[in-house]
């Protein structure tokens, strides 16, 4: 438990080692007064080259500058007496030339001391050592005479160097010696074989040793090994070579890497495993080495001190070893001291926490001197690793050493304490502009300097105070860390430092840019050489930030080639080349931030042409075709084509013989007789087929009997008395040998028992005449040729040839079954009288005129109606109505038709006729219309009369009550009147016979002066109506100013006269306060709707609006005629909207603008 408690640092210690890690160290401006402080040195062992100058490093920093001296081996060393040691200028660092010296005499212990008036600092004793690689030690190797199966170990013992030299094994032509799990080399280089085999008889087992510094190899006299057969060593169970016996011991220290081994021997090669007892082992910091006879473990801690078991196994048991392993450690630091920059009066402590096993000792120095050697200071006091200094007097500046040392090494730190009253600074630069990527941290400095230490605060925008918390965090050194910045935290930052003597501030800016993102990444692309790919890449940015487009391959630069084209978002690669193939990666890159997206170019081509084609198991009628594939270009071959060329019937000629799968290399080929075969492959890919293979050899096949007969065999004849009997003559291909020849047979179905037969050459037909006409025949033919025949053939039916029919149909009978349709039948004609195959009926029949005509229609088109096979009857739709027709039949086969039959007359009944020709309106009034309409063009029979509907359509489109008025035949025309005024109406109209109505035609009209049709609008300007009551107004105002011109000349008086002499001013006239209406001369009655309006949205009309007068015309219902003639309307009538208003309206202009308008 105690020795868990050395290892561990308690709660404050980490805390401190925690605020270490985000503080930077106490720096003091170098424009003020302070101790030394060493900036840089050598390594604590330092192992130098004899070729190469001694330099030892020392450099330092203080107010004033400090002064430097050394000591070696604890005695002071005095540079300027020795000719070859030179001292940087400015600097504590040694140059030691050795040239033409003796090394050894500068190895020792060396010391450097940094002083000035404030105080005194001192480097880490460094030891001085020269490198060394000595020679190998003159010896003797006895030869090795081993029995196959034993163990045996090559010790190697190379000379001790300075650092120790790298082993290897090799042989004597410098050729590394091959290790595995039965041979291998320790970690002391020693060689070990597990077992020894013939083949490890070699006389060349050289062990050389490299030696770093010096990069020189040492040589070791070989060993020759002989390894017998005589006597083998028989199967064993695992034994350890290293380390001997049951258990070792190793010792480690804290931080160095452990390095375990076990070799063992036996027979068969035993295998190595390891755990540790008690325990686990470190899975992140342990590897296996040497074939797992090494365990390493890395960065090793007290908890890895215990029992490692190796164990070594083969198939006839096991064996074990025990490493018992010990952590120790030279001291590290828990909390190394730091500098103190105390006001005067001021309190401080300087802590020196180390740990180590076994514990180190602490001894405290001042300016270079013991503790307790120094001058006493009253207001110091140590406890063990802490130094309390308290209410510090000025002047009392030092530095502080501390040492702790264990038997495997020491840690010595220096820590100055600076006294001196100093306001604050603030050493961050001003109006520093920082620049973070949207929800990365963004560290803000303040870093300062005063004495006392200041206190940091800081404000957002000159207002807000900022506190350590989310998102804040204000660390010890000042700095401000937003965690996750946003765009809300953008903005003017201020620092304050404050102490005692004064108060500083700075301004810092954030900005908070939005991160780079590729939209649209480049996709794995698959092209074929030649042709081009692009790859895009859109990005999204900060407007903000200048991005910079790059493009790599396979994460270089691209080929320096035109044909790569970079454009804003996209990368053009034309005419591909197979070099092109890779990892293309576009990369945005911002002064902030960076994305990238990768794809990959597969570039694809046709495949080569196999190659190397031969055959082999040939027999009559096979053969086995082999090749090798060409290159498939990045496109997996799919099939092989086998195409062959007969150059006996077809020179020049490539035909498709077979395919095979694309991952085939071999194909067996069926054959023909009588060919003389060359073949070639193509392989086919996703781009395409590839160039054909270079031919194969040639290979012929013998002749043979034909294997088919011609095809497609018919017997037709093409005269009444004859049959030609035709076919599809064999391909050379097919004859499979010479003097090709074809055997036609025939017989009359069914009356002749005998075949017929000729031979037939060089010809694909065969005529036989005075044949019966159109009776069956049995046909075949046969190939043959000079090797023999063919298979029997198949029979086929033919027919000689046909004649036109000798009958014509009879017992015709039509059945009408309306006016359109009529049914017709008919008794077939004979079998034998066809003279042929049967194809079918054919009706003619035509319109000889309509029954209400009186002359007969000379225009009618005979139709016919074509009735295919053995039929009785047919339909004949789409006939007239009313109509007289007349109609016969032939029958018809393949030669011809036969006579016709007797004429046969019908009647077509009555039926509904067709629309009427058009249907006009005529005079639309302002309550009447008057329609005209024209007879139908197809009665159909004979006119019964018309039905005439028609209805109101309101401003909605919604209809009205329907009526409906009946006319006689021939009544054409009608006036509607009591129709209301401004209405459009729909009128439907059709004809009618006995068999009922026809089809309806519709139209629409309107009484109205101003009417919306649907899709549509009357203009009333230019009904003649409308003009010619606008001319008789305008006239009649002409009259009506003459007279009042005439009347106001003679001096006349009449109301309006009075009424204008009531005022002095005619044109202002007295505003009612109540309504805004003029004086006595308003009129209510103006505000009433238009008599001429469209009606209301139900449809209905009143009657009593139908009245034509004035006051229809919107003069309202006060305007008349005085006694003395003058028109009293004009003036009574409140005025008109003005123009603009008007304007507004979406109605058509009022008879009451016009006028106005007009005077």
């Amino acid at each position: 438990m105690d020795r868990n408690r050395k290892w561990m640092p308690d709660f404050g210690a980490v805390l401190l080692i925690l605020l270490s890690h985000m503080t930077s160290a106490l720096e003091v401006p170098l424009d003020l007064p302070q101790p030394p402080t060493i900036t840089l040195q050598s390594q604590k062992d330092y192992i130098f080259d004899p070729r190469e100058n001694i330099v030892i490093h020392c450099e330092a920093k203080g107010k004033p500058q400090p002064s430097f001296s050394w000591t070696r081996n604890g005695t002071h060393f005095d540079v300027e007496k020795d000719s070859k040691v030179l001292m940087r200028p400015g600097s504590g660092t040694l140059v030691i030339d050795i040239s033409g010296e003796k090394a050894e005499a500068y190895e020792g212990t060396y010391q450097c001391t940094a002083h000035n008036e404030h105080g005194t600092a001192l480097s880490n004793n460094i030891v001085i050592r020269q490198s060394r690689s000595p020679l190998w030690s003159k010896e003797r190797n006895e030869a090795v005479v081993v029995q196959k199966g034993v163990p045996l170990v090559l010790q190697c013992r190379p000379p001790a160097g300075l650092p120790p030299p790298v082993i290897f094994w090799m042989d004597n032509n410098f050729q590394r010696l091959p290790l595995d799990q039965r041979v291998s080399q320790a970690l002391n280089g020693d060689l070990y074989f597990t077992n020894v085999l013939p083949t490890d008889t070699r006389n060349d087992y050289i062990c050389y040793a490299r030696f770093p510094h010096t990069q020189t190899i040492q040589q070791k006299q070989p060993i020759s090994v002989t390894v017998l057969d005589n006597s083998p060593e028989g199967e064993r169970r695992p034994g350890f070579m290293w380390p001997l016996g049951s258990t070792s011991t190793k010792m480690v220290l804290r931080g160095e890497t452990l390095e375990l081994e076990c070799i063992a021997e036996g027979l068969p090669t035993p295998d190595i495993s390891w755990q540790k007892d008690g325990g686990e082992l470190p899975n992140n910091r342990m590897s296996f080495h040497n074939f797992k006879k090494t365990l390493k473990i890395s960065d090793v801690n007290e908890a890895d001190a215990g029992d490692y078991r190796c164990t070594a196994a083969n198939k006839l048991g096991t064996a074990h070893h025990i490493i018992k392993v010990v952590v120790k450690a030279a001291p590290f630091w828990v909390s190394a001291p730091r500098n103190l920059i105390l006001a005067p009066n001021e309190t401080g402590i300087l802590t020196c926490r180390v740990n180590g096993e076994p514990k180190p000792n602490i001894h405290w120095f001042v300016n270079g001197v013991p503790i307790e050697n120094a001058p006493e200071d009253y207001s110091r006091k140590v406890e063990d690793d802490t130094v309390i200094l308290s209410s510090v007097p000025s002047g009392s500046s030092a530095v502080y050493q501390c040492n702790a040392s264990n038997e495997f090494g020491y840690l010595m730190a220096n820590a100055f304490v600076s006294v001196l009253a100093e306001p604050p600074r603030v050493l961050t630069p001003p109006n520093q502009v920082y620049q973070v990527i949207t929800n990365n941290h963004a560290l803000l400095h303040c870093a300062s300097f005063g004495s006392p230490i200041p206190t940091i605060t800081w404000f957002k925008d000159r207002q807000i105070s900022i506190r350590s918390g989310d998102p804040y965090v204000i660390h010890e050194n000042g700095s401000l860390e937003i965690n996750v910045a946003q765009p809300v935290n953008s903005g003017m930052y201020t620092c304050i430092a404050t102490n005692n003597l004064g108060i500083k501030e700075n301004h810092v800016y954030l900005e908070v840019k939005e991160p780079t993102r590729i939209l649209t990444q480049p996709e794995y692309k698959v092209v074929q050489r030649g042709m081009s790919a692009v790859f895009e890449c859109k990005v999204k940015h900060d407007p903000s930030l200048i991005p910079t487009m790059t493009w790599l391959k396979d994460k270089g630069e691209l080929p320096d080639d035109e044909r790569f084209e970079v454009d804003t978002d996209s990368l053009t690669i034309r005419d591909v080349t197979d070099d092109d193939e890779g990892t293309y990666t576009c990369i945005m890159n911002t002064t902030l931030d960076r994305d990238s997206a990768s794809a990959m170019l597969t570039v694809v081509e046709k495949p080569d042409p196999p190659t190397d084609l031969e055959l082999t198991d040939q027999t009559e009628r096979s053969v086995q075709l082999t090749w090798i594939p060409g290159d498939e270009h990045n496109s997996q071959t799919q099939n092989f084509l086998i195409q062959y060329e007969d150059l006996l019937h077809q020179p020049g000629v490539w035909i498709n013989l077979t395919e095979v799968a694309g991952t085939s290399t071999t194909a067996q080929l069926q054959l023909s007789p009588y060919v003389y075969y060359s073949f070639r492959v193509l392989a086919q890919n996703d781009v395409g087929y590839s160039e054909p293979s270079v031919p194969s050899s040639q290979y012929r096949t013998n002749p043979a009997a034909p294997d088919v007969n011609p095809s497609d065999v018919k017997g037709v004849g093409t005269e009444p008395n004859n049959l030609v009997i035709s076919w599809t003559p064999l391909t050379g291909f097919q004859s499979n040998g010479p003097g090709l020849e074809y055997k036609v047979l025939w017989r009359q179905k069914d009356v002749e028992k005998d075949w017929s037969s000729k031979n037939v050459v060089n010809d694909s037909q065969l005529v036989i005449s005075e044949t019966q006409t159109y009776v069956p025949y049995e046909v075949k033919v046969q190939a043959f040729n000079d090797y023999g025949n063919g298979p029997d053939p198949e029979v086929v039916i033919g027919y000689s040839g046909e004649d036109v029919p000798l009958s014509a149909p009879d017992s015709v009978q039509v059945m009408v079954h309306n006016s359109t349709l009529a049914e017709v039948h008919w008794q077939p004609v004979s079998f034998d009288s066809v003279q042929g195959k049967l194809q079918g009926y054919k009706v003619y029949y035509h319109q000889q005129r309509s029954l209400h005509a009186t002359e007969e229609d000379a225009n009618q088109q005979e139709q016919v109606l074509t009735f295919s096979g053995n039929r009785s009857e047919g339909r004949l739709p789409g006939l007239q109505p009313y109509s007289l027709y007349s109609l016969f039949i032939k029958v018809f086969n393949n030669k011809g038709e036969g006579p016709a039959s007797l004429t046969k007359t019908f009647e077509t009944p009555e039926g509904v006729p067709g629309p009427p020709s058009f249907l006009n309106v005529l005079s639309p009034g302002l309550d009447s219309l008057t329609l005209e309409w024209g007879p139908p063009t197809n009665n159909n029979g004979r006119l019964a009369g018309y039905t005439l509907k028609y209805q109101p359509v309101n401003n909605t489109n919604e209809l009205g009550p329907l009526k409906e008025i009946n006319f006689l035949a021939n009544k054409t025309t009608i006036t509607l009147s009591s129709l209301n005024a401004s209405m459009l109406y729909k009128f439907y109209l059709n004809a009618k016979t006995i068999k009922g109505p026809g089809p309806i035609i519709t139209e629409e009209a309107s009484t109205a002066m101003d009417t919306t049709v649907p899709n549509r609008q009357v203009d009333i300007a230019t009904q003649g109506w409308f003009i010619g009551l606008m001319c008789a107004i305008a006239l009649l105002i002409l009259v009506l100013l003459i007279v009042c011109f005439i009347k106001r000349n003679k001096g006349g008086k009449y109301p309006v006269k009075e009424k204008e002499d009531a005022h002095h001013d005619p044109e202002i006239q007295p505003m009612k306060e109540d309504d805004g209406t003029f004086g006595e001369y308003s009129d209510t009655e103006d505000h009433k709707p238009l008599k001429g309006s469209r009606t209301p949205s139900n449809g209905t009309v009143r009657r009593d609006e139908s009245d034509d007068s004035l006051v229809d015309y919107g003069e309202g219902g006060d305007g008349q005629f005085n006694e003395d003639g003058s028109f009293i309307g004009q003036y009574s009538g409140k005025k008109e909207k003005d123009t603009h208003e008007g304007n507004e309206s979406s109605e058509a202009p009022s008879p009451v603008n016009a006028m106005n308008s007009f005077v």
